[in-house]
This record gives C-alpha cells, structure tokens and sequence, in this order.
C-alpha cells in the first residue's frame, strides 16, 4: 500500500484519508480471498450438514457461513440447485413443515455420506489456517483495527492520538517482522 496511511497522525483534516486507505485496504483483500467454492464443494457440505440433521435450505446457508468462519456463504443460486440434484440422485428427501422444506438424507444418503472419505470444506480450511479462520479471519481484523484508528483520530484528544499513531506504527513493524521469520 505504500504511503496510503497519514504519516502526521490522526486530525478532522485527513479522516478522508483514512477512509479512503480502509477502502484500498480492503478491496486489496476482497480480491484475494474471494468467497466462491470450489467444483463439488457445495454437494460435500450439504451431505456433511444433512448427515447431522435436517435443515431447510436457508439453515443450510447459514450453518456453511458459520462453520467456514464467514470466509464462505454459498449463494442460494448454488445451494437451492444442489438440493435438487441430490433430491434427483435420491439421496435427500424433502418434507413441507410449516411452509419450508426441511431435507433429510435417505437410507441411500446415509450409506453415501458412510462411505465417502472427503470431508466437510470448513474442516479443510481450518486444518490449514491452523486456527479455523484461514484467510478471511486477516482482512476482518485489519478493517476492525482501521475503524478503530478512526474512531480514534474523529473523538481521541491529541495526545490519544499520538499513542495510535505510535501502536500503529509498532503493529506495523510488527507484521513485517512475521514475514521475515523462517
């Protein structure tokens, strides 16, 4: 980002700036880390969720975002359809209650799910980030840590300030020095 950030502190006078750096901030993210599953991946987690309970398909949605720490939220174009696809191969079923279907998987379902080795995509994903976060969990935080920044520079007095700018200015050092390990 180079020089995005006001080198001078935090005043009334640069919080556009500020604001347009949080921006840079996070498209730089957004563009990285994208939230589109891969082939197939939609069909794991419906069966993963479903072999747990039934859901209608709104549940469904919600439980994937949750369990992939928000790095993940299938649209309703993708889960709506793979519903159906499972429903056709005659692994799910679906009952009307209360004016959703709720699906459940079948006996044939059951064994599916049985003998398949994969594993949910969340899981994946949190054996590899270490945390369960992956990814996602780093523009968040940094976009959490820019808000405060400014919230600072628009109530803090000057001597607050001055402490920001210094804590920023560690964080900083501090992040690179994470690259620079082994």
């Amino acid at each position: 980002m180079g020089n995005s950030f006001p080198t001078s502190g935090f005043n009334a006078g640069n919080m556009d700036g500020i604001w347009q750096a949080m921006e840079q901030f996070r498209s730089r993210f957004e563009k990285q880390t994208g939230t589109r599953a891969g082939r197939g991946e939609v069909r794991t987690a419906v069966l993963a969720l479903l072999a747990e309970q039934s859901m209608h398909g709104y549940q469904i949605i919600h439980e994937i975002e949750e369990r992939s720490g928000g790095s993940w939220k299938p649209s309703a174009g993708s889960v709506y359809p793979t519903l159906q696809l499972l429903a056709d191969e005659g692994l799910i079923s679906a009952e009307e209650s209360n004016g959703r279907k709720i699906y459940s998987l079948t006996d044939e379902g059951r064994a599916a799910v049985a003998d398949s080795d994969m594993s949910a995509p969340w899981e994946t994903t949190a054996s590899t980030s270490g945390h369960g976060h992956g990814h996602a969990a780093l523009p968040k935080a940094g976009i959490e840590l820019a808000q405060a920044a400014a919230q600072v520079g628009r109530t803090g007095s000057p001597e607050q300030v001055k402490q920001a700018v210094m804590v920023l200015d560690d964080a900083r050092r501090k992040l690179y020095s994470i690259l620079a390990q082994d």
